[in-house]
């Protein structure tokens, strides 16, 4: 038998999606593997670290298990847990709710919502910077990322004229990320107000990705979008990977609120996914109930230290001559500045082949033209983090000989 030695061609679908945050792990491993000590500010996962997902959810989900709740639950996921969250919802003042639907992660509730929304052609406005999930869920469904810019000389805050400018008839959805990954900021209500009000003006969708929502730093205010208006149509997604410590348990939801007969349309579409594809992990949204409801010590704890490490990542990174950090506001990221010409991409490289150190390429998260960038999760401990900092501060005193 004759067999072809033809590669198997790919989807040109996939030819532009790109994913940084993952990514760069392929070239930190090979880095590893020459046996350099590596120190990892890459990932955003609370568990690789000092963070421990609260006990009532872990048991929630382990009675789940014993009591073989281990099939398929409804669509749309348990009952239990679409009440929890829509008890969480109400209290931040989310009123005009049509419908909540459970979802494997935050990042399925999202890729569901924009293969239900855009066709080919049409464009989103994304925030730059932004989570790269956004922009190549975009690029497999050949739908247009069309990014706006956050002002960093305003403490990151979203560029609603930038917004307005950048709308067009093919445009569908504005995404707000708040608080933002990769720079840590926090909307201001002000912003918020403006930007739903171009949203109701316009007749767009606003994704309210709000998955760090209750990990707020200092005196850091956050407003739920979605309680500003019951005119907007808004999609507020949120889950347990970041507050509540539970990334692995892949569980997230999505809100959906605005006016009915404007809603109802887009909601049956992605209704249509989500029964398609089952069901989220059954067992593990037993813990929705417990983590909503329950009681939130554990982000007393995790406030605390995060407070204490994004000053220390704040201090010491700014004491750097060519580097500038705003300080974040929220989650556990920050993005700084690279004030001396170099290439984002070359410098991460660099930085990581010589010292070890992991960071993520600011480019992958989008940046306004002529600027460089980098991120770093600052969820290691203190000493990890000097040592990090240290480091850094030696490569680019070296760069700049």
């Amino acid at each position: 038998m004759a067999f072809s030695s033809e590669p198997i061609k790919p989807a040109t679908r996939t030819h532009a999606i790109e994913y940084a945050v993952r990514d760069i792990t392929l070239l930190a491993s090979k880095v590893a593997a020459t046996g350099k000590q590596m120190l990892y500010l890459n990932i955003g996962d609370p568990n690789k670290f000092d963070f421990v997902t609260p006990r009532p959810m872990v048991e929630a989900a382990y009675q789940a298990m014993l009591a073989n709740k281990n099939g398929y639950s409804a669509s749309s996921g348990i009952d239990e847990g679409v009440a929890a969250i829509e008890r969480a919802a109400r209290r931040k003042g989310i009123r005009n709710i049509r419908d909540i639907f459970i979802t494997n992660g935050a990042s399925e509730g999202i890729e569901i919502a924009l293969t239900s929304l855009a066709e080919p052609g049409d464009n989103i406005l994304t925030p730059s910077p932004g989570y790269p999930l956004y922009t190549a869920v975009l690029a497999k469904l050949s739908v247009e990322n069309n990014p706006y810019y956050l002002d960093e000389s305003n403490g990151w805050q979203p560029d609603v004229d930038d917004i307005a400018k950048k709308i067009n008839p093919r445009t569908r959805a504005i995404v707000i990320i708040n608080p933002n990954n990769p720079t840590g900021s926090v909307a201001s209500r002000a912003t918020l107000q403006r930007l739903i009000e171009l949203a109701i003006e316009r007749n767009l969708v606003v994704f309210a990705d709000e998955i760090y929502d209750q990990i707020l730093l200092g005196d850091a205010q956050h407003t739920s979008l979605a309680a500003l208006s019951d005119d907007a149509c808004v999609l507020t997604f949120n889950g347990l990977s970041k507050s509540y410590l539970a990334p692995g348990f892949r569980i997230g939801w999505c809100i959906v609120s605005g006016p009915a007969a404007r809603m109802a349309p887009f909601d049956d579409a992605m209704q249509k996914i989500v029964r398609a594809r089952l069901c989220a992990n059954h067992p593990l949204q037993w813990a929705i109930m417990p983590a909503l409801d329950g009681d939130q010590q554990h982000l007393v704890e995790l406030k605390h230290k995060l407070t204490r490490r994004r000053d220390l990542t704040v201090e010491r990174l700014n004491a750097i001559a060519g580097i500038s950090c705003v300080a974040p506001q929220g989650a556990f990221y920050a993005f700084p500045r690279i004030e001396f010409g170099l290439d984002d991409k070359q410098f991460v490289n660099d930085l990581m082949a010589t010292t070890g150190v992991v960071v993520v390429p600011g480019s992958g998260f989008g940046q306004k033209p002529g600027s460089q960038h980098f991120r770093v999760v600052f969820l290691p401990d203190e000493p990890t983090l000097e040592r990090a900092y240290g480091a850094i501060a030696d490569h680019v005193r070296t760069l700049k000989r």
